[in-house]
């Protein structure tokens, strides 16, 4: 793990050292980070979202929990747990809302239904009208049982990022 620098350095998180940036092999709109694990199917995507309406911290998770799920074409989804990590280093990076959760989804084009564990960190900024929203996405169907190994490690990996997430320059969401 490594501090890896999003958004031209304007947040920084801890983040497996071997990861690839997916704007060198495709187009990403300029509110996302979206970054390749090489060994996996698992996905990490960083984006600035306007706020929603929802004040409480668990429905709002919930609600951008739900957004993907349509975006994703999802047969369901299910929320696991919603938890609230407090940031306590005094750096005005706002407490990291954790949900956790999965998605059945169709992926390339087969018949059968995959399963996507989703591990989902919300940071709301509220003067700036913003959530900050750091999605996990961990495909689990594989038979062998590799999916299960890939999602322990990738949660170890997900609690480290969303715990060290900073945001170095507020003016990002101007």
């Amino acid at each position: 793990m490594s501090l890896k620098e999003l958004f031209g350095g304007a947040i920084t998180a801890l983040a497996p050292t071997n990861l690839i940036d997916a704007s060198e092999i495709r187009q990403v709109p300029d509110t996302q980070e979206v970054l390749l694990y090489p060994d996996s199917d698992v996905s990490i995507i960083v984006e600035v979202l306007e706020r929603v309406q929802p004040s409480d911290y668990r429905e709002a998770a919930k609600f951008h929990f739900g957004s993907l799920a349509h975006d994703n074409s999802a047969a369901d989804s299910t929320v696991l747990s919603v938890d609230i990590v407090p940031n306590d280093r005094g750096d005005g990076t706002p407490d990291a809302i954790i949900l956790d959760g999965s998605q059945h989804v169709q992926k390339f084009n087969r018949t059968t239904l995959d399963t996507v564990h989703i591990l989902m960190a919300v940071y709301r900024l509220v003067q700036k009208n913003v959530d900050l929203v750091v999605t996990f996405n961990i495909p689990v169907g594989a038979e062998d049982g590799s999916g299960l190994e890939t999602l322990q490690r990738t949660r170890t990996q997900f609690e480290q990022f969303s715990r060290s997430l900073r945001i170095v320059d507020f003016s990002l969401f101007a």
